[in-house]
């Protein structure tokens, strides 16, 4: 859900070209690399197994792409439990972001079950903090959204500007419509702007913040190599960004990553989307918050399916101090803004990583 981006500048990569030609090979191949991200959104069995259902629900977005879930698997259930020990502390206090991802995951899994004929129904558990997914043989459900599935990525890149006509958004608000969560569509260019600022406002204070960038830093790939040993985290090349040995990224992560790079970014890519959208939960708490990842995932994928990108801009809710005007400017005062979303016209970009089924799931 939470994206950073490193950003290299064309003088910054002159300065470390030398080096890189040095370390080249430690950046492992590029090939390998997208060979794996294909055989992971591989078409989904007509009679999936529990693990291949667990496969989809994995290419859900989630915080620095820490992927802080566990799935447990039993005869007609999966269970979607949180994993803290993957939890990011400082961007993420409450584990409000983790939530959020859970909820994204449990959609991509009724999708995918839906559309193999293995209807069922999600059930929050507030004492566990664990998701249900009780399935029973039914009629497949195919959908649009669940065919965007393997599609879909956070794109961190410029779009093209273009606007998104009414019977588009029509279609996205549709989508996304979850009891219990209001979305929340800012077409307007003064109001977008209004946005632009406050997510510039929010990077500069997190930026400034010596734990957040240590956090951050933390979740960097910045070479296929790594991105494929760990299985998860910010991988450069799905930000559009060079790919590096990891020694060198990390030096040049610490040389040039500075607010000022970071929020020209920011900016241009505001500039150039179509739209932003705010999700918020009608209560403040896990079950809302998981909620608030079914909507935003099923705007996401109904975005995927008409041919949209979609990136995550949170800085406003992550930064607790902006909140309020961010609730404000999306129509909901008093309220706590769950998920910041631009979205537009743009490229596609490389997929991030994710974790080996049997690292995040276990069988009864």
């Amino acid at each position: 859900m939470n994206r950073r981006h490193l950003l290299i500048g064309g003088g910054s990569v002159a300065v470390v070209a030398g080096t890189a030609a040095i370390g080249i090979r430690q950046t492992g191949s590029t090939a390998n690399y997208n060979q794996a991200e294909q055989a992971l959104r591989a078409t989904l069995p007509a009679r999936p197994a529990d693990r291949d259902l667990v496969r989809y629900a994995t290419l859900a977005p989630n915080s620095h792409n820490t992927q802080a879930w566990r799935f447990t698997a039993t005869p007609g259930l999966i269970t979607i439990h949180p994993d803290f020990t993957r939890r990011t502390p400082v961007v993420d206090p409450d584990d409000h972001h983790l939530f959020v991802s859970l909820g994204c995951a449990a959609e991509n899994l009724a999708l995918a079950a839906g559309a193999r004929g293995m209807a069922g129904d999600l059930a929050f558990d507030a004492r566990s903090r664990s998701i249900a997914f009780a399935h029973r043989p039914s009629a497949p459900r195919p959908s649009p959204l669940f065919d965007a599935i393997p599609h879909r990525q956070s794109t961190r890149a410029i779009f093209d500007g273009r606007p998104v006509g009414n019977k588009l958004l029509a279609k996205l608000l549709a989508a996304a419509a979850v009891p219990g969560v209001d979305t929340m569509l800012i077409t307007a260019r003064a109001r977008v702007d209004r946005i632009r600022d406050l997510v510039i406002a929010g990077n500069s204070a997190q930026l400034g913040d010596p734990a957040f960038v240590d956090e951050l830093k933390a979740w960097l790939r910045f070479s296929p190599r790594h991105a494929l040993q760990t299985g998860d985290g910010l991988y450069a090349a799905a930000s559009g960004n060079p790919k590096l040995p990891e020694w060198i990224g990390q030096r040049a992560f610490d040389l040039f990553f500075t607010a000022k790079s970071e929020n020209d970014k920011y900016a241009r890519q505001l500039d150039s989307s179509a739209g932003v959208v705010v999700f918020s939960g009608q209560h403040e708490d896990h079950e809302h918050w998981v909620k608030t990842g079914r909507a935003c995932q099923r705007f996401a994928l109904q975005a995927t399916a008409l041919g949209l990108k979609h990136a995550y801009i949170n800085q406003p809710v992550e930064v607790a101090s902006l909140r309020n005007e961010m609730a404000a400017l999306a129509g909901i005062p008093g309220r706590r803004p769950d998920i910041v979303m631009r979205f537009g016209y743009g490229p596609l970009l490389p997929y991030s990583p994710r974790r080996p089924i049997s690292s995040v799931m276990s069988v009864a």
